[in-house]
């Protein structure tokens, strides 16, 4: 059996079994590999996105290949990825959370005409954000958040000991100004909370996987 038709087996079986709750969060772990393969390749591990939820139940996954990472459309391969992870849970209205590894407005838009709302940190010089929204074009201090609000899709940056860029159509846009205390220390926007709280599933999930390996 090919890697390819282990993964699908095991994805429609996670997708049988269980219903998905409505937050989930894509990211990326790192298994040890020992297999062969047709092309030249130096790298002792494979990546393996997975698609998780709050209970670290992994629904989907899927293997990245060297020899996958061009896609023959305009898409690039990190799009592609989560087109293949959110496939089966298009049009049902569940919130996805990324990192910027992921991220650019185009996936944003796509996942958004899918009906797929979602909430990620996007690096800035990711291709169609604007040139315009960054902390020195816009003067910004220490807990300062700025928006850009095109529609439902909100563009927030804010500056913590770095610049923080986040894309999210989850909730009402949160509030600009500074987000400081009374001493001073910085306080997180509820959005960058609530991205920090669910990103943890995919983590948590691949902790689980090696205690249970640990065990046998």
């Amino acid at each position: 059996m090919t890697m390819e038709t282990k993964e699908l087996s095991l994805n429609e079986a996670y997708a049988k079994f269980y219903n998905l709750s409505d937050h989930l969060a894509v990211d990326e772990v790192i298994v040890k590999w020992k297999g062969r393969a047709i092309f030249r390749q130096h790298i002792p591990n494979r990546k393996i996105y997975k698609l998780c939820n709050e209970s670290q139940y992994t629904y989907d996954m899927t293997v990245y290949f060297i020899r996958d990472s061009h896609s023959a459309t305009d898409m690039t391969a990190t799009h592609a990825t989560i087109r293949h992870l959110t496939s089966r849970v298009e049009v049902l209205g569940h919130k996805i959370f990324m990192d910027n590894f992921f991220s650019s407005p185009r996936l944003f838009d796509d996942l958004d005409r899918r009906k797929i709302n979602s909430c990620r940190t996007v690096r800035p010089n990711r291709k169609d954000m604007t040139r315009d929204f960054g902390s020195k074009q816009l003067k910004m201090n220490r807990g300062d958040a700025s928006l850009m609000i095109r529609g439902g899709f909100t563009a927030l940056v804010w500056y913590d000991r770095h610049e923080v860029y986040m894309l999210t159509n989850m909730v009402p846009p949160p509030a600009e100004g500074n987000f400081c205390d009374k001493s001073n220390s910085t306080v997180k926007p509820q959005i960058v909370e609530r991205y920090n709280w669910h990103m943890v599933y995919v983590d948590n999930s691949d902790h689980i996987v090696k205690l249970l390996d640990e065990s046998t």
